[in-house]
């Protein structure tokens, strides 16, 4: 295997900033679902399904955006369809994992483009898991066909405001510019640089697992990124719950566990509380102890990460 595949980002990743809000697409409901990083959990999307009724029962008008990676664990012929059926009726664009068994790149391994302070053995697990779910796919061209007409991303018109929803940054689907990692090191210099190029007053993407919000002004106007981190995985300290970005005119139904609101404006990470029992029984059959997923995801399933709420906002919005 290749040292590059995996952490080499393909060229067809790869878009202009200036390029990605030049045609947006007015969107009629009052509150964003932006579910990244689902992984195959059906039990997620469950939950997810639950909270959108809550929320219409409460007055609220959802739209469901699934922006990429819905699929990782589900290297099932079942689970595979299950997923992809319920996903590709709503809105989505592409993750890395999706493109990968679309339109698979030479090279690419799982098209994570893993940054160096990432493990090698979590790359070349990431590349296994990817070789077992491309055979998978490969049994369904249907679903490759669907997913090879997704976009890589998508920018909405919401009641006045411009939300880009990608996956990885606004250079390239599986960028690392709004990981968890860059924002807190310090990018304004970056982030201002993007927000003028597209124009964005929101940006929501996902990929790189740990969950982010930052506020800030650029030339003088209030500016957000939110990364939700995994819908289908745990996010915090000793909690197995997903999350998911909520973008909002009025406030959300339950507490979300971060959130930056204005008058107007509520961005909130809402928690995912699905069957973990049932989702743990389900993964351990697809991906038993020893095997590439059990070996890197079983204990985030069950332990969630090391951070903590305060942890996750950006720069001082608590």
């Amino acid at each position: 295997m290749a040292d590059t595949e995996g952490r080499s980002c393909p060229l067809t990743y790869r878009y202009t900033p200036e390029s990605l809000c030049r045609e947006p697409a007015q969107v009629s409901e009052d509150v964003l679902y932006i579910v990244g990083g689902l992984y195959g959990n059906a039990f997620a999307l469950d939950e997810i399904e639950v909270m959108v009724r809550a929320e219409e029962r409460h007055g609220h008008r959802v739209k469901l955006v699934f922006n990429g990676d819905f699929n990782w664990f589900n290297a099932d012929d079942t689970l595979f369809r299950e997923i992809n059926s319920r996903i590709l009726d709503h809105t989505a664009i592409l993750g890395n994992v999706d493109y990968e068994l679309s339109v698979p790149n030479a090279g690419a391994g799982c098209g994570c483009a893993y940054p160096e302070y990432v493990d090698q053995g979590v790359v070349e697990r990431s590349n296994q898991m990817m070789g077992r779910l491309q055979v998978v796919a490969d049994r369904h061209p249907d679903i490759q066909k669907k997913l090879s007409l997704l976009p890589r991303y998508r920018c909405l018109i919401f009641g006045g405001l411009k939300v880009l929803v990608l996956h990885g940054d606004p250079e390239s689907l599986a960028g690392w510019g709004l990981a968890h990692e860059s924002i807190a090191s310090g990018s304004e210099e970056k982030l201002a640089y993007w927000f003028r190029a597209t124009g964005a007053n929101l940006i929501a993407c996902t990929h790189t697992c740990l969950p982010v919000i930052w506020s800030g002004k650029v030339d003088e106007k209030q500016r957000i990124v939110a990364n939700n981190g995994a819908a289908g995985m745990g996010n915090l300290r000793a909690d197995s719950r997903g999350l998911v970005t909520r973008i909002g005119f009025t406030s959300p139904f339950m507490e979300p566990l971060a959130a930056i609101a204005r008058p107007g404006l509520h961005v909130s990470l809402m928690p995912v509380a699905y069957d973990i029992d049932a989702w743990l029984a389900q993964f351990d059959r697809l991906w038993p102890e020893g095997s590439p997923a059990a070996v890197s995801y079983r204990r985030r399933l069950t332990d969630g990460t090391h951070l903590v709420p305060e942890g996750i906002i950006f720069p001082s919005f608590r």
